[in-house]
């Protein structure tokens, strides 16, 4: 069985995820290729493929605009392929799953089935940064779920996640990102500390970033994934009105992982549902 992972990641988190799923996934014996979503190249069409998984990050209760645009231009399935969107949030709340409602629409259209939708949690890159513990935890959790999730893929099993009216009016709302983020992503800057290493035209997924006279500019076509101030290893990236949500610096995922009883009030039913389910 040959499989095909259409990856959109600007931090690394969902590239992570993405890459233990085609571990398990190779460990069965079977072939992975896994494409990144970028703004550079086209979709490989997935003839000879027998699964598809689209991997991509929760962008305020959405799926990011460039994966929206990638979707529109994959070619119509040449069979009725079975398709998994496996995607990440910092958080757990039934909200994230209006983030499939625009990828589910646009590949019914082209004649792709979705067979499920697998959700993770993985530390913030925006907003605010997760503990240490934290991080650890949300990834021992999709490590723990990684085989059972590759043998539910493999055997064609799978959960559509239903959405109801106020969940879809949430995601309708806050699709406003779409519109906003290359305004706001236009106005990033580098600070004084900026040493001109050029890590952030490095790991922009839309190319948005060109390094001139050793500082980079920032163009129009920013999707605020955070991967130019999260990767920035002098913290010099100004991210306009988000800057107060700026996070910066890769998690270690080495710290004891958090335990019940020293969760945060934030979202704490949500984390404590989430992570009882992953560790059964």
């Amino acid at each position: 069985m040959r499989t095909i992972v259409y990856c959109f990641s600007g931090t690394g988190n969902t590239r992570r995820v993405c890459e233990g799923l085609a571990r398990e996934l190779r460990n069965a014996g079977n072939t992975v290729t896994i494409f990144p979503i970028t703004a550079d190249c086209p979709p490989p069409p997935p003839d000879g493929y027998d699964n598809i998984l689209i991997g991509y990050p929760v962008h305020a209760f959405n799926a990011p605009a460039p994966v929206l645009k990638f979707l529109k231009h994959l070619p119509p399935a040449y069979k009725p392929l079975p398709v998994w969107l496996v995607r990440t949030s910092g958080e757990p709340l039934r909200l994230n799953d209006a983030a499939g409602i625009s990828p589910k629409r646009i590949l019914k259209k082209k004649g792709y089935l979705v067979y499920g939708e697998l959700h993770y949690c993985m530390p913030y890159n925006i907003i605010f940064r997760h503990a240490d513990g934290m991080a650890t935890r949300m990834k021992n959790a999709y490590e723990r779920n990684c085989p059972a999730d590759a043998s539910d893929i493999l055997d064609g099993r799978g959960e559509v996640r239903k959405v109801g009216p106020v969940r879809r009016f949430a995601s309708f709302v806050l699709r406003i990102e779409h519109t906003a983020a290359p305004f706001l992503g236009k106005r990033f800057k580098a600070g004084e500390n900026c040493i001109g290493c050029g890590k952030c035209a490095e790991v922009c997924p839309q190319s948005n970033i060109v390094m001139e006279g050793g500082k980079p500019k920032f163009g129009k076509n920013c999707s605020i994934c955070m991967g130019c101030a999260f990767s920035c290893p002098k913290d010099a990236i100004k991210t306009s009105l988000l800057n107060g949500w700026r996070v910066n610096g890769a998690y270690a995922f080495e710290a004891p992982p958090v335990k019940d009883e020293e969760l945060g009030r934030y979202c704490r039913k949500a984390y404590l549902r989430y992570f009882h389910k992953m560790e059964q």
